[in-house]
């Protein structure tokens, strides 16, 4: 599945059960990846600043965004969801009322240049048909110094018992579990797929310098399922 409509439609028709589905498969865990990578970034910061979030769904980044802030007791003047899917952000918009959101695709965001402190991207970079184009645009919106945040599901070693286990959840219950809770298990089906289609850590990383990015810290979660990358803006391009 490589053309974007189909990926964005494939969303849509998910969206009313995604958010039960996802606290399902990930045993509620995701929420605690998000959380480190927001605390992690946030460090970084001593006044209000500007975040947008890409690939937002149906709003859990953001929300981790703003448990964050004022956990650090810091001020956020505007988070901005984006996403190419309707019914995602019409979710989003339903549990984040006060929050702006854009219909918009990663690899062009709509947003002013040189504007944002942050921009976060969690488990939506792999599904961007787009992605070099993402990541420049990434790139002029942030100011020199912002940081990207990206969370994702990478492509990994197959070998070992570890690497077994995961893809026999990934490849056999994951599809099941999902396509029961959604009825649509193509969908569930298409997660493997696109973690396999992906990139490992290190060619990501690489990506990532060549789009003007330098690389800050770069952290597996709960054995390496998922990866967490940090990057600063060092030049427009």
């Amino acid at each position: 599945m490589q053309n974007q409509e189909k990926i964005i439609d494939m969303f849509n028709k998910i969206a009313p059960t995604y958010d039960k589905a996802n606290k399902i498969l990930s045993f509620g865990i995701d929420a605690s990846w998000r959380s480190s990578a927001c605390d992690q970034v946030l460090k970084n910061f001593n006044s209000s600043l500007n975040i947008a979030d890409v690939a937002c769904g149906t709003g859990d980044m953001i929300q981790a965004w703003i448990n964050s802030a004022k956990k650090a007791n810091l001020k956020i003047d505007k988070i901005t969801g984006i996403d190419p899917s309707k019914q995602m952000l019409k979710v989003a918009k339903e549990k984040l009322p006060n929050c702006e959101f854009k219909e918009a695709k990663a690899d062009n965001t709509g947003l002013n240049p040189n504007t944002q402190d942050i921009v976060s991207i969690s488990y939506g970079i792999r599904n961007v048909v787009a992605r070099t184009q993402a990541l420049h645009e990434f790139n002029r919106v942030l100011k020199i110094g912002g940081y990207l945040v990206v969370l994702e599901f990478t492509k990994r070693d197959k070998s070992g018992p570890i690497a077994k286990i995961r893809d026999f959840y990934l490849h056999n219950i994951l599809p099941a579990i999902g396509g029961f809770i959604s009825k649509n298990k193509e969908a569930y089906e298409y997660l493997p797929r696109s973690i396999e289609g992906f990139l490992d850590s290190n060619e990501f990383c690489r990506e990532l310098e060549r789009s003007g990015f330098e690389m800050v810290i770069v952290k597996g979660f709960s054995m390496n399922i998922s990866t967490m990358f940090i990057a600063k803006k060092v030049k427009n391009i």
